[in-house]
């Protein structure tokens, strides 16, 4: 009935990169953000469809280009 407005979220765009990681057996993803010095991974949500995926990319301002996939 209502839609709630979306806040954009923020990330450290100087210490993180966004990455999708994709299960290579069920193909299952998570989207979320790569620590560049530690290499440690944050998980935001799980990507089922394109729906998962425009939201991702329009909650934290992230350009489609900009994610990285990693297997």
């Amino acid at each position: 009935m209502f839609r709630r407005k979306r806040t954009k979220k923020t990330y450290d765009k100087e210490h993180q990169i966004p990455v999708i990681r994709a299960s290579i057996c069920n193909g299952e993803q998570v989207a979320g953000f790569k620590n560049m010095q530690s290499g440690k991974f944050t998980e935001v949500m799980a990507i089922r469809n394109r729906s998962d995926l425009n939201m991702f990319l329009e909650e934290y301002g992230v350009e489609e280009t900009e994610i990285k996939k990693e297997w």
